[in-house]
């Protein structure tokens, strides 16, 4: 394998891989997530412009794990962008999986969490300039929020409701 950079940004670099183009996320181990369900049984998500898709998004709490602090495990960094992100913590944590973003696009893994019992102990909404909103979604009736949401959702707020409904 023989990576070379053909163009590099402030935050991405595009790669050409023996003749496969893809984009890498430079100084960071990879990403986070955390499917948090709250003390009430509620499923903490996150809405955010995202300009790549020129609108908002619901998302899972979410980033960039080894950007900040090289030596920071994976779920310490989930436990920090969940209270960022939402002001939630606590629970009890355990690691879902790990898996490619979008394998065809870029190199970048994220590592998902399952928190069960987090409860908020502070104001949320992000750093550096973000605008996090946060939403909870009472499990009985996330689904059907997913279906109705008036802008995209991310597919792993599914597999988070989808991995909550069979431990009601």
């Amino acid at each position: 394998m023989t990576d070379r950079t053909l163009a590099a940004g402030r935050f991405l670099h595009l790669v050409d891989r023996d003749g496969w183009e893809f984009a890498r996320r430079p100084g960071v181990h990879g990403v986070v997530a955390v499917a948090a369900r709250t003390v009430d049984g509620a499923l903490v998500v996150v809405r955010q412009h995202r300009p790549a898709l020129g609108g908002d998004v619901v998302e899972l709490p979410a980033g960039l794990w080894g950007d900040v602090e090289t030596e920071e495990s994976a779920e310490a960094a989930a436990r920090r962008e969940l209270f960022e992100e939402t002001g939630f913590s606590g629970g009890r944590w355990c690691l879902l999986h790990r898996g490619p973003v979008s394998a065809g696009l870029t190199d970048e893994i994220v590592t998902l969490y399952a928190a069960d019992g987090v409860e908020r102990t502070g104001s949320g909404g992000g750093v550096d300039g973000e605008r996090i909103a946060v939403e909870l979604w009472p499990l009985p009736d996330a689904l059907a929020r997913l279906h109705a949401a008036p802008c995209a959702v991310d597919h792993k707020v599914l597999g988070a409701i989808l991995h909550w409904a069979g431990r009601q």
